[in-house]
């Protein structure tokens, strides 16, 4: 695979020491603003990056780029990955995926028009515990009750309480608690039972975004609510309660780092089946493998995966627009 990754924020700080790390993945290229063009450079010295650039189209031209990496604000995703698409690269796209599902759905299309491979990169889809949840949701008997918590207050907030907004915390941008934090939450839900009967979305609303919220999936036979916050913070667990006993994840949804499994009138077991790699890792190594083997039935997995999860986030949007 080799890479052009579009972005200079945290996240792109965060995944550049991952990826040289992974076997099969050759950074070629790095797309910033103009303004950030200088920390652009730094990245691309330190990390033996070829091509700097603020021209995306210079950037698409590249023939030794064959894969986009789409680390930008929210609002971004959607224009920058239909580009990259229709210059006949591969496209993997942070979360959320679009801003809305009509976009994604055009997305997929394209891509496969174009043949190319489209993923969302969530991290917890693609970790040893993930595998080992759903390995061990049948010993808990018929669920009843999920409980999934992301509250991490924001060192953004304080300055957005001062009127300064950062783009995760701009409406317009695609910023707020759902699209940012509860979106891992969701994208566990999903994952682990499918497309929810009904959604509800109870948010806490300031400047007109979603600081923190609560949604709640319907399942007919048990209710799932997802809890994110930017505005507070809160030990991180969640719970899938049976009929047969619990199983906690000890830790935020984004990295699943602990598992609890307690069964009705036996001793917890702490299991923990992750890697010690960094929680992005996982996901860029079967990523690579994905693309390098043009694997399109895994591609149509994932795909159906990160629908089923836009569905969701749409009708969540949708109704916070209309508190």
């Amino acid at each position: 695979m080799k890479l052009a990754i579009l972005g200079t924020g945290k996240i792109v700080d965060e995944v550049l020491p991952v990826l040289k790390e992974i076997n099969g993945i050759a950074i070629e290229a790095i797309l910033s603003t103009p303004r950030s063009l200088e920390k652009a450079h730094q990245l691309a010295k330190l990390y033996d990056i070829t091509q700097v650039t603020s021209d995306y189209d210079s950037l698409l031209a590249n023939p030794n780029v064959d894969t986009v990496y789409v680390a930008l604000p929210n609002h971004l995703h959607y224009a920058y990955a239909k580009k990259a698409l229709l210059a006949g690269k591969h496209v993997i796209c942070e979360k959320p995926f679009t801003m809305t599902l009509d976009e994604f759905e055009d997305l997929t299309q394209i891509a496969e028009q174009q043949q190319r491979i489209l993923l969302e990169a969530i991290t917890n889809q693609y970790l040893g515990n993930f595998t080992s949840i759903k390995a061990n949701l049948a010993k808990l008997g018929e669920i009843k009750i999920v409980t999934c918590n992301y509250s991490q207050y924001s060192s953004r907030y304080d300055a957005f309480k001062r009127g300064e907004i950062a783009p995760a915390f701009d409406p317009q941008k695609g910023g707020g608690a759902l699209r940012d934090l509860n979106i891992y939450n969701i994208h566990l839900v999903v994952g682990l039972f499918g497309n929810p009967q009904r959604v509800q979305y109870l948010a806490n609303m300031e400047r007109e975004v979603d600081t923190s919220g609560i949604l709640l999936m319907d399942y007919g036979d048990f209710k799932a609510v997802c809890i994110g916050a930017k505005d507070c913070a809160a030990e991180l667990t969640s719970t899938i309660q049976g009929n047969k006993g619990s199983l906690a994840i000890l830790g935020a949804t984004n990295t699943l780092p602990e598992i609890a499994l307690a069964l009705n009138e036996e001793s917890k077991t702490i299991i923990n089946e992750n890697t010690l790699n960094h929680r992005m890792h996982d996901e860029f190594v079967a990523f690579q493998a994905i693309i390098e083997q043009e694997n399109m039935t895994a591609t149509k997995l994932a795909l159906d995966h990160s629908r089923l999860v836009m569905e969701v986030l749409e009708q969540a949007v949708q109704i916070m627009w209309h508190q």
